[in-house]
């Protein structure tokens, strides 16, 4: 059995509304095991000994059918939570946000492309490690930055979502 979270991509935004508890229930019913919630924010810890693209599917499915939208989650394992913690290349800082996005195989590319193309505000950075697209940006700029603007683009939307650094140390722990 392999422990995965689950991130949940629209999830409390724009009129999708979810309970985190009704999320762990549709999980529970799925057949998945040692379900629960990190926050708010749609993402859900869970254990399984069925294949990634499998619970993908059939946990986008069951959410779609139970909350009435269209489900997007992502799937990371301990392991790679753990290192998107651990390569995290900015210091933190009072004055910053650090955002991680998770999504689509080669997401973090069309992500940098689209940083590289803005421009930028001070301290704002944007860096890949690894297969990771990480954002820094000062705290209260994150939704009239330029980029921050971009990420609302319908073509990158179902393709990936975005964290707190300080969500994904949570929920590393949590494991």
């Amino acid at each position: 059995m392999k422990k995965y979270c689950a991130f949940l991509r629209g999830v409390n935004v724009k009129g999708t509304s979810m309970k985190m508890v009704e999320g762990c229930k549709i999980f529970t019913e799925a057949g998945m095991k040692e379900v629960s919630s990190v926050l708010a924010t749609g993402n859900i810890l869970f254990s399984s000994d069925k294949n990634r693209s499998d619970l993908k599917r059939i946990l986008q499915q069951v959410l779609s059918e139970y909350f009435d939208y269209e489900a997007f989650l992502f799937l990371k394992t301990k392991q790679e939570i753990t290192e998107i913690c651990t390569n995290n290349p900015f210091v933190k800082s009072e004055d910053l946000h650090i955002y991680v996005f998770i999504g689509t195989e080669e997401i973090e590319n069309s992500l940098l492309k689209e940083f590289n193309l803005t421009l930028k505000s001070k301290n704002e950075d944007g860096k890949i490690v690894g297969n990771t697209f990480y954002w820094q940006i000062e705290k209260g700029n994150t939704l009239d930055s330029n980029f921050g603007k971009v990420l609302g683009k319908k073509s990158l939307k179902s393709q990936m979502t975005s964290r707190n650094i300080n969500t994904l140390e949570k929920i590393s722990k949590k494991f």
